[in-house]
């Protein structure tokens, strides 16, 4: 007497599956972000606070008037008198700042003094949905990085 065939996955059917499971999350959470990851989205929040800090360090210090300009087209910023630092292209960037600090519609500066005080402003950097802000209050020139809603 013959027994009846076994009904059910094999193995490899199921690794297999698992696979192209797994494959579809991936390309989708990477469609979803746009293609920069929450690693390069802090660390290029970080970045910009790092330069920020940077310029404000170097104002008290040469007791002068030092500025951090942004190039939101380039996506790449420049201390006053240092080499200017890129930042990923699939980044969005935003920058709110004083009016006289702003060069022309792609380029603006926030501008540090030597008692520590700024221009004040706003960079925000953003991939897709998600954004970090990076403040700078006018009063102390205190750098801050904040998740944008």
């Amino acid at each position: 007497m013959s027994r009846p065939p076994e009904r059910g996955f094999t193995l490899l059917e199921l690794l297999l599956v698992l696979v192209i499971a797994a494959t579809g999350y991936v390309l989708v959470a990477r469609l979803a972000s746009g293609g920069v990851s929450g690693a390069e989205l802090k660390s290029a929040a970080r970045a910009v606070a790092a330069g920020l800090r940077d310029a404000r360090g170097t104002a008290i210090a040469r007791q002068e008037a030092t500025a951090l300009t942004l190039d939101l087209e380039k996506r790449a910023f420049e201390v006053e008198g240092g080499r200017s630092r890129a930042l990923p292209a699939r980044l969005e960037l935003k920058l709110y700042t004083a009016q006289s600090e702003i060069v022309d519609d792609r380029r603006g500066a926030i501008r540090f003094y030597p008692d520590g005080s700024s221009t004040g402003g706003r960079v925000t950097v953003a991939a897709g949905e998600r954004r970090l802000l990076v403040d700078v209050d006018w009063l102390t020139g205190r750098v801050s990085i904040r998740e944008g809603g």
